[in-house]
């Protein structure tokens, strides 16, 4: 194995053994500004709490699933649903949108596939502009160091970023957002 499959293999392991994680396709995008996304941290804990209630008011005191809610409930879920796409929709062509990328998330950072950078190299910092999901036209900025990086398919680069330092509220709230993610994943992968 070669230095760059070493330091990728390394890298793979800090961020996913014994660590919950999902494989998605989500709006996301590594600037090499290393101070500009701790600003934003309050709102990025602020961003998943309001994002988990959303999640959370989808199951009704009981905990069943959507599907199981009154007939009146799931259509107006949905219509709910549709709303806020459309809003998202809207406000996503005000300002530049995040191009959708291949990614690995846990609560430790990132794998992200996007186009090739010669800018940036293992032990950079930088901020991950991530948006949580789908539907909701706002990003999480995280700071996140490159643990390593890798050629992959279709002259893409494969990068490993570890997140710096957040704060416990924002911790936990990433931790609780991914168990969701996964759980859903679960759930979909049973239909």
């Amino acid at each position: 194995m070669n230095a760059t499959g070493t330091s990728a293999a390394l890298a793979e392991q800090a961020l996913f053994d014994d660590a919950l994680s999902c494989e998605l396709q989500l709006p996301a995008q590594l600037f090499s500004d290393p101070g500009a996304g701790l600003g934003r941290l309050p709102q990025a804990e602020a961003l998943l709490a309001g994002l988990s209630q959303v999640e959370d008011l989808r199951m009704d005191d009981t905990g069943e699933e959507r599907g199981e809610l009154p007939l009146l409930t799931q259509r107006m879920d949905a219509k709910l649903d549709l709303m806020l796409m459309l809003i998202g929709r809207l406000v996503s062509r005000s300002y530049d949108a995040l191009p959708v990328r291949a990614l690995r998330w846990s609560h430790r950072g990132v794998r992200l596939d996007a186009p090739a950078s010669p800018a940036t190299v293992a032990g950079d910092t930088g901020v991950l502009h991530l948006q949580p999901s789908e539907w909701l036209p706002d990003h999480l900025e995280l700071p996140v160091t490159i643990l390593a990086e890798a050629a992959a398919e279709g002259g893409m680069q494969r990068s490993w970023l570890q997140f710096g330092e957040l704060p416990a509220g924002l911790s936990d709230a990433l931790e609780k957002h991914l168990f969701r993610l996964h759980r859903k994943q679960v759930a979909a992968s049973r239909r």
